[in-house]
């Protein structure tokens, strides 16, 4: 299973990530290519601990185990998820800057391995350091297939 502590799977998400251009149209949902950029490092500034999120509540109890794990690991990311609002919250940079900012928070995210003391997803609960790997993997590859690349 690709993660994001995995250094060629990381390489991989930002060679797809630097084919978007001002041009790039997203595929469904209503993402431009510099807000949808912002929002995935804005993901990377969460799980970091950067920026703090409020649970949320859905239908189902996703936000523990297994069923985070469950979601996270096997059913993976769908079209039209919902999103934390403090991930929406913040005017991207042009796309040249969102992706040196993409690369500087995914090389800091990947020294972090060693760390313990994660902080709790707003829908999953509280994730492992390989959950968060898997999930941040899957959400950014997630938005970079919204916009074809």
């Amino acid at each position: 299973m690709k993660t994001l502590w995995q250094q060629r799977t990381r390489e991989e998400l930002l060679a797809r990530a630097r084919r978007l251009t001002p041009a790039s149209e997203a595929r469904w949902g209503k993402f431009t290519v510099d807000r949808m950029l912002a929002h995935v490092v804005d993901g990377f500034h969460m799980a970091m601990g950067d920026i703090a999120t409020k649970p949320k509540r859905v239908p189902i109890p996703i936000d523990r185990w297994p069923l985070n794990v469950l979601f996270i690991h096997v059913v993976g990311m769908p079209k039209h998820a919902p999103t934390a609002p403090e991930l929406l919250s913040r005017a991207p940079l042009a796309i040249d800057g969102e992706l040196r900012e993409l690369e500087s928070q995914m090389a800091r995210f990947a020294s972090m391995a060693e760390r313990t003391d994660w902080p709790a997803h707003p829908f999953f609960g509280r994730l492992s350091r390989r959950s968060w790997g898997v999930l941040g993997y899957k959400h950014l590859d997630h938005h970079l297939r919204q916009f074809g690349v």
